[in-house]
């Protein structure tokens, strides 16, 4: 893949970055067992900053994320950072599948035929990459969100027992010994409905996230490349077509895909942060009326949002979550990257 600049000499030049690896390129069964592998492993390494976001999100006051992590520590220990990651990891991987899956298919398939129609390949780009972010987080979504009910109530469990002062004392006080006895005790109580508690909220979550996400991702990486590419490859002279060339190392090519990655999640978190704060409370928290408990419906969740400080409270969790996404992103995509290389088909 090539992007052409110019100089101020007005002298034409090419910066020839690694060319885009589509859907029909990859060896399918090797793209889903090494993804598996990677993102398991991304998984582990980012949980405790989703556990802090969780937490924050449910809690009815504001702690920092300092407060909250050494509360975890001195009350829970170290595991307490990693309460429920083994049923998060058990429906990451069906649903990374699924997100991969579709987000391949959908980027290759959008981005051909605006191409085809006649518009330019910054906007089949733009355009491929926000219908990709909508259908793979919808794809997901179907496995995330009973993954997500499950797992949450895990994470909050336990602190409203810590001793003195709780920091977290509106939590959903059911005590759980593990995911299997949240699935059960769920199922008994609200049915297979109360898998997809906050799976509208999700999607309304998760489908603009992506769609930003993969947007903002897209234009942030061919604008550095288009900007400064000429500072970031090595000179090569003597083309076939009279162009100057610059060819980045792969350092540089990593350094620009967690650059862009950052600058996405940090839009992508600020716009839908509110929505996600309801999604989390919805999953998590109940009511009592006449002695029985119910889930939070969505307009008692925003007035307690707004009792408890209005758009500040939806905000709660920012930072971690911030931290979470550009960490995640900047680690996805790298790796991604290269799961897609590897998993390329070799040419006879």
């Amino acid at each position: 893949m090539s992007l052409r600049t110019t100089q101020q000499d007005d002298s034409s030049s090419e910066i020839h970055i690694p060319a885009e690896i589509d859907w029909h390129m990859l060896d399918k069964s090797k793209f889903f067992f090494l993804g598996a592998a990677l993102f398991s492993g991304v998984s582990a390494a980012l949980y405790p900053m989703v556990v802090l976001k969780t937490r924050q999100q449910v809690s009815s006051s504001h702690y920092s994320c300092i407060n909250m992590s050494c509360a975890i520590m001195r009350y829970e220990g170290f595991r307490g950072f990693y309460k429920g990651f083994g049923t998060s990891l058990m429906g990451t991987i069906p649903a990374r599948a699924l997100y991969m899956t579709a987000l391949e298919v959908t980027k290759s398939n959008v981005g051909t035929a605006f191409v085809e129609l006649g518009f330019s390949d910054n906007t089949a780009t733009a355009v491929a990459s926000a219908a990709a972010g909508v259908a793979s987080a919808m794809s997901a979504q179907l496995v995330w969100t009973p993954i997500d009910v499950v797992s949450q109530r895990l994470m909050v469990q336990g602190s409203c027992n810590s001793g003195g002062k709780s920091i977290l004392s509106n939590l959903n006080s059911e005590n759980y010994r593990n995911g299997f006895d949240v699935f059960r005790k769920i199922l008994c109580a609200d049915g297979p409905r109360g898998f997809y508690r906050g799976f509208g909220i999700s999607i309304l979550t998760y489908a603009p996230s992506n769609a930003v996400w993969w947007t903002s991702y897209s234009m942030v990486h061919r604008f550095i490349w288009s900007s400064f590419g000429s500072c970031l490859g090595n000179r090569e002279q003597n083309l076939d077509n009279g162009c100057v060339g610059f060819r980045p190392n792969s350092k540089a090519v990593v350094g620009v895909q967690g650059l862009s990655a950052v600058v996405a999640s940090g839009v992508s978190a600020i716009v839908t942060m509110p929505f996600d704060t309801i999604k989390t409370r919805l999953q998590v928290l109940d009511t009592e009326e006449n002695g029985r408990r119910r889930p939070l419906t969505f307009v008692q969740t925003v007035r307690n949002l707004v009792n408890e400080g209005g758009l500040f409270a939806c905000y709660r969790g920012l930072g971690p979550r911030w931290v979470s996404m550009s960490m995640s992103a900047t680690t996805m995509i790298t790796t991604y990257e290269f799961l897609k290389r590897m998993s390329t088909k070799r040419q006879d």
